[in-house]
């Protein structure tokens, strides 16, 4: 079978179970789809917000008006910044 007479016997099938309502055996791809349970979203550390915020703001002020970084500054080196600053804030 070569495949333009496949993809023919592929569509007509297709077609014809969509006027029928059902699914042909030879094509199960097209069963309807069973809806997956909502996943339970997770809660935010205080930690991922305080170091978001000090990347977003380190960034901020490494970022030149082109929207390239700084000489000498890379995402690195502002990750690394950003985790000591909110290490930092966070101690009491």
């Amino acid at each position: 079978m070569d495949y333009t007479q496949g993809y023919r016997d592929g569509f007509a099938a297709g077609i014809a179970a969509g006027q029928m309502g059902g699914i042909p055996a030879n094509m199960p791809h097209m069963a309807p789809a069973v809806e997956a349970p909502t996943p339970k979203k997770r809660k935010v550390s205080a930690y991922s917000r305080a170091y978001g915020r000090a990347y977003k703001s380190l960034r901020r002020k490494a970022t030149l008006k082109s929207g390239k970084l700084r000489k000498g500054v890379t995402h690195k080196k502002l990750v690394k910044q950003a985790h000591a600053v909110a290490k930092r804030g966070r101690k009491k």
